[in-house]
């Protein structure tokens, strides 16, 4: 070895610069953890995914996406080809719905 020692450092793993890495004190027991920062939010409100979440709502009719394609027009407004399937009862969006828009419990 060239009198470089890093290579020993990193066999020993990460508590190798911990001086006290006996069992009870390593970095990652629970004595070294701070408490949540704030409540539990998750499984509470509507899934982003939802038709009325975050994302769901964009793609209706007056939401960021789907207004877009409704002033396009065509196959892709609400009630045209393209824009059928992205309802909530469409193919895609019916999918979305079943399997993202559910509430965790």
């Amino acid at each position: 070895m060239d009198g470089d020692s890093t290579a020993k450092t990193l066999d020993l793993g990460a508590n190798s610069a911990i001086r006290n890495t006996e069992g009870s004190d390593s970095i990652h027991e629970a004595s070294h953890q701070a408490a949540p920062a704030g409540e539990k939010t998750q499984g509470t409100g509507t899934p982003a995914f939802s038709k009325d979440g975050a994302v769901g709502s964009m793609f209706k009719a007056d939401g960021a996406i789907g207004g877009t394609a409704e002033k396009v027009g065509g196959p892709f407004a609400k009630d045209g080809f393209v824009g059928l399937k992205f309802n909530a009862d469409g193919a895609i969006g019916g999918r979305v719905q079943e399997t993202l828009g559910k509430k965790v419990e």
